[in-house]
């Protein structure tokens, strides 16, 4: 048995070399902003309907197809509205950072139904499922000249397509906040 002395004085610079491995509050105020964006947006989003990730001078928010769009589809449906709605007291606070709204699309090319809607590519398909959650975003009182839309069809997957799962990762929405974080 170790003696509870010999034991204090083992842990005190165990737990001194410890504390020092903890990640230090960033004296970048940029990143510090982006630290609390990231935080504000996991509080108001759940981990099954988006990841949020903090990359270097961005936060991207990335939203599942399925929250969002009905399967094949372009136009938000509820859920989605309930979903963004949950981003958007965050996003009118920013004053300073671009929001950049990306659509992606697995390669499984567009079928009869939506071509007989006028989509005439799964580029065609990113860019109005784009287009649509900015149209929302605006009319929930997220600044219009902060935002872009783009729509990249099947070029920038992130998931082999191989598969149904890999492909529904795939399809997906990024909502990307470059700039200074306020």
């Amino acid at each position: 048995m170790v003696d509870p002395a010999r034991r204090a004085w083992f842990a005190a610079p165990l737990l001194a070399l410890l504390a020092g491995c903890a990640a230090p509050a960033s004296d970048d105020p940029m990143q510090r902003a982006y630290d609390q964006l990231h935080d504000q947006l996991s509080d108001e989003i759940d981990a099954d309907q988006a990841e949020i990730a903090r990359l270097q001078g961005q936060l991207k928010v990335t939203l599942r197809d399925t929250i969002l769009f009905p399967e094949g589809g372009w136009q938000i449906n509820q859920k989605a509205r309930d979903t963004l709605a949950k981003l958007v007291p965050t996003l009118q606070g920013l004053k300073n950072t671009r929001i950049v709204v990306e659509g992606f699309t697995d390669n499984i090319p567009i079928g009869t139904g939506l071509r007989r809607m006028g989509v005439t590519s799964n580029l065609d398909l990113s860019s109005r499922r784009a287009d649509g959650v900015v149209t929302f975003l605006q009319s929930q009182g997220v600044n219009p000249s902060l935002m872009s839309a783009e729509g990249f069809g099947d070029t920038h997957p992130v998931a082999a397509n191989a598969t149904p799962a890999g492909r529904a990762k795939n399809r997906r929405i990024e909502l990307t906040l470059v700039g200074p974080g306020t």
